[in-house]
């Protein structure tokens, strides 16, 4: 085996998140995954050991379990691995960096700099990556009133709504979150630099996995009364060059946008819709929320961490 391999423990591998990023690492040279056994899972000593023994952790863990994880990981000192976290725990820890590369300019290297990388939700992505370039910009105030609308395929929900689904008991389509205290929310509007806290609506459908986020616009209420496509170049300007993120034409296919056609990619379309004689706009997020949204996004923390080129 060559001495260069970087080891990889995922804590949590069973679950949604962990299966996609194994699926990815198992695809990608320079990496192997290093496994405990399953009847020492729970076992602190033995994962400890595990991550004495690795260059980084991912942990697909609930937020307690994490933070267990992230103590075990503290208490190794010198030997303690690199970590990308993928639950909610850490994300707006101060000392943690947010996971998101295209956030703003040189944050990949922040990334890549770090020992403690927090992996963002997947709703946030589409919704920071829509917003944050426009408050940088000066098109958004950070107080205006934001609405943040999406729809996620059932695989984003956990292991019951998944079982619930395919066992075809779920509703086709449900709003949730509907105490506007979603989870999300606090990543959402400190990433995003809103000072105002947003009103953030998610829902899920009977699709397996696909995700789109919404944020309805009044542009007369905008500073400077910008037209649609001075969104978009704003847009466009913060993400030229990107790998991932793409600014595409809203071509009006109808008025519609399906939310799959990014499934088992890392990419991320973002449009800006919009009527300047109404003057209003829509912006749109399209990924998977399984790739850019979780997995996907968990593995481009990881090359940036570790050292390791695209393909």
């Amino acid at each position: 085996m060559s001495q260069n391999l970087k080891s990889i423990f995922i804590d949590g591998e069973a679950g949604t998140t962990g299966l996609g990023i194994r699926e990815r690492l198992a695809a990608m040279q320079g990496v192997v995954i290093k496994s405990i056994d399953p009847d020492k899972r729970k076992d602190p000593a033995a994962r400890q050991q595990m991550m004495a023994d690795v260059d980084l952790v991912v942990l697909c863990l609930p937020d307690d379990a994490a933070k267990e994880s992230v103590a075990l990981a503290d208490e190794l000192g010198d030997d303690s691995p690199k970590i990308v976290d993928a639950s909610t725990a850490y994300r707006v820890a101060p000392d943690w960096v947010y996971g998101f590369a295209e956030l703003e300019h040189g944050h990949g290297a922040r990334i890549a700099a770090s020992t403690r990388v927090s992996n963002p939700g997947c709703y946030p992505t589409g919704g920071i990556a829509l917003l944050r370039p426009l408050v940088d910009a000066g098109f958004i105030a950070p107080d205006h009133p934001i609405t943040v609308n999406a729809v996620s395929g059932y695989s984003g929900g956990g292991k019951s709504m998944i079982e619930a689904y395919e066992a075809g008991i779920a509703p086709a389509f449900e709003l949730y979150g509907l105490g506007l205290q979603h989870k999300h929310l606090p990543e959402l509007q400190q990433y995003a630099k809103l000072t105002r806290r947003p009103i953030f609506i998610p829902s899920v459908g009977n699709f397996r996995q696909g995700m789109l986020v919404s944020v309805p616009l009044h542009l007369d209420l905008l500073p400077g009364k910008p037209k649609a496509a001075d969104l978009a170049d704003a847009l466009a300007e913060h993400y030229a060059g990107s790998t991932y993120v793409s600014v595409v034409p809203a071509v009006q296919a109808g008025g519609k946008l399906e939310p799959e056609a990014l499934n088992d990619t890392n990419k991320l379309e973002l449009r800006v819709f919009g009527d300047d004689d109404l003057r209003q706009a829509v912006l749109v997020a399209r990924l998977d929320n399984l790739g850019k949204g979780a997995s996907g996004a968990a593995v481009q923390n990881i090359r940036l961490m570790l050292g390791l080129a695209e393909k």
